[in-house]
């Protein structure tokens, strides 16, 4: 389950009704999601689009999406560091991010007239990222993580940096529900 922090008071969120509604004042769509059959943590791309197909395909109708890909980051991942300088620092895309979190921990920040907020997403999260939202991304500290991810054109989403600089005044903290256990007032 997500942990989402608003920025501004420090308000922490971790029930799936109280994250929809944070979320839907910044614009941001949140569903939790269980597969038809377990998956192993090595299983295929190709099985895991498989086992997730029916939801992929009600997703692609609703937002135009044309094609779905699984992305698997691991520390071993070569090229890590400049793979995730692209997507560290403010920026927004020509269409929606939308990610589901089969495995490890990540880190949205999006910034709105809202404020800012952050969300930790794993495992069963699904988050979309409207086209247009500044927003800016790092990994947990275990630095994985293996995704669903969508598209509305097939070349993949291109990051268009904003000059703001409000990224380096949060640092990216990931805890996670057992860290956070009984010091969250869920709302």
């Amino acid at each position: 389950m997500a942990v989402v922090t608003t920025l501004s008071n420090n308000q922490k969120f971790t029930d799936e009704q109280s994250i929809r509604q944070c979320l839907k004042e910044f614009g941001i769509d949140y569903e939790r999601w269980s597969p038809e059959h377990e998956l192993s943590d090595e299983a295929p791309a190709e099985e895991v689009l498989g086992a997730y197909a029916k939801e992929i395909e009600q997703l692609k109708a609703q937002g135009g999406y044309v094609t779905a890909d699984v992305i698997n980051v691991t520390p071993e991942t070569p090229g890590l560091d400049e793979m995730l300088a692209k997507f560290d620092r403010e920026h927004w895309h020509d269409e929606d991010e939308v990610r589901f979190v089969i495995a490890g921990r990540g880190l949205f920040h999006i910034r709105s007239e809202a404020g800012v907020v952050a969300i930790e997403v794993g495992p069963g999260d699904l988050i979309r990222v409207p086209r247009g939202t500044h927003h800016w991304f790092n990994l947990c500290s275990d630095r994985r993580i293996r995704a669903i991810r969508l598209f509305q054109d097939i070349t993949g989403w291109t990051p268009h940096y904003t000059e703001s600089m409000i990224d380096r005044q949060y640092q990216p903290q990931c805890f996670g529900l057992s860290h956070l256990s009984g010091s969250i007032e869920s709302r």
